[in-house]
């Protein structure tokens, strides 16, 4: 024996037990392949029923049959090409299959693996996107309270101008301003401006309590929605008293926008020189009423540089970023995982691979047939024949010896005698008839 035959019969010996793994393999295959499909539809159905409104039997039969359909194509699909694609043997007709594997695959996706997956992390999802919620309204009640407190922080600068008017004021009635003492026109216009910006002083310090029971009460909502995140129970329940805090927790956000006084300083800054009732100069002469016009101008330009100063802090308060608007949006299950995809990567893969688990088999049947295709390839038939099918051939042969019946021996040849020395002469003249020949 050459090694050429022996390796020849090595190959056989392999290819014939790859032959008979795919054999019993073959057994298990369709059952496995309907346990898949089975079990897909199977999320399918809850993924579709997580979208349908009615409850009704309608609902069920719709679910049902979706689900069914998605089933049967994902056997049909995977059990066509376990059968075809490994029994392409050339590059063109592979690569077609396989093309049509991946629009399958994207199809299969399209309707089923998306839906499976709003059936693994649904629920949880719905639950991230109120945790999400959570943290926009978090972020709008923080930054409206902010922006709330620094309006607050006014009333030091209002209370400073005041102060300033308050000490000028003394001044001018202890005579330091106008060279007159007591209480005349310059008096009362200092007066004047000191009162208002004490009654907006007032009026800033009486926001402070409502700002902060407003805080109060938009952090003991945020607690509540946050406790309806992680409770146990259908989602969908805790979704609807989510939204009605989300409502309240609105109101209370506008609330505190609203109690900004940063608006009204603004506003008070502005009248604090161009509003002024000038009271009428009460000097005994030309000379003190020309003084106490002068301290008037003098104050005037103060109170102008005191109302800039006023301006420019309200300013500043006003244009702080304002929170964004936030309103809660209630989710289905199938639209929060896509939305979410990124944190459910598990509940994403195992919702495609149940779906494109087969397509791995696939590959493994192929490669298989293709070191099948591989050991016979230049191996004469008879070697390839096996113990069996040489037995089988061997009774075959048998029957249909059986039915044309036994072998007939050949008909003896007859001994042919010598020939005479006349006959190797060649043949004898036919004589022509005298009547034939006359006429």
């Amino acid at each position: 024996m050459t090694d050429e035959t022996t390796a020849q019969t090595q190959r056989m010996r392999d290819v014939r037990e790859i032959e008979g793994h795919l054999g019993w393999l073959d057994t298990i295959t369709g059952t496995s392949l309907g346990v898949l499909a089975t079990a897909s539809g199977i999320y399918t159905y809850l993924g579709v029923s997580s979208l349908l409104d009615d409850t009704g039997a309608l609902s069920f039969f719709a679910a049902a049959a979706y689900s069914i359909a998605v089933s049967v194509g994902i056997f049909v699909f995977w059990s066509y090409l376990m059968r075809l694609l490994p029994a392409m043997q050339t590059a063109a007709s592979r690569i077609g299959l396989v093309l049509c594997m991946l629009l399958g695959s994207g199809a299969i996706i399209a309707m089923s693996s998306w839906l499976n997956a709003a059936a693994l992390a649904g629920s949880a999802a719905v639950e991230q996107h109120l945790a999400r919620t959570v943290q926009d309204y978090q972020g709008a009640l923080e930054q409206s309270h902010s922006v709330a407190v620094a309006a607050q922080g006014l009333e030091r600068d209002v209370a400073r101008v005041r102060s300033t008017l308050d000490d000028l004021s003394q001044q001018e009635a202890e005579g330091n301003l106008s060279g007159l003492a007591g209480r005349g026109a310059v008096f009362r216009i200092l007066r004047q401006k000191s009162a208002e910006l004490a009654g907006l002083e007032s009026q800033i310090s009486s926001q402070s309590a409502l700002v902060e029971a407003s805080f109060a009460e938009g952090n003991a909502i945020l607690k509540r929605m946050r406790e309806l995140t992680v409770e146990t129970g259908p989602v969908e329940a805790r979704s609807v008293i989510f939204s009605e805090e989300a409502v309240r927790l609105a109101g209370v956000i506008t609330t505190l926008r609203q109690l900004s006084v940063a608006p009204l300083v603004e506003r008070a800054a502005a009248d604090l020189a161009a509003a002024v009732v000038l009271p009428e100069l009460d000097g005994r002469s030309a000379d003190d009423r020309n003084d106490q016009q002068a301290t008037i101008a003098s104050v005037m330009d103060v109170l102008g540089q005191r109302a800039q100063t006023l301006q420019g802090a309200a300013r500043e308060v006003m244009d702080l970023p304002a929170p964004e608007e936030t309103a809660y949006t209630p989710i289905s299950t199938a639209d929060a995982v896509i939305r979410y995809a990124g944190d459910f990567v598990p509940s994403w893969a195992g919702a495609i691979a149940i779906d494109l688990l087969p397509a791995v088999l696939v590959l493994i049947i192929a490669v298989a047939q293709g070191a099948i295709r591989t050991g016979r390839r230049n191996v004469p038939v008879e070697d390839r024949m096996t113990l069996s099918e040489l037995r089988a051939a061997v009774i075959a042969l048998r029957d249909v010896e059986a039915v044309a019946g036994p072998p007939q021996p050949a008909p003896p040849v007859e001994a042919r005698p010598e020939a005479s020395a006349e006959d190797r002469k060649g043949p004898h003249p036919v004589p022509l008839d005298p009547e034939r020949s006359r006429s």
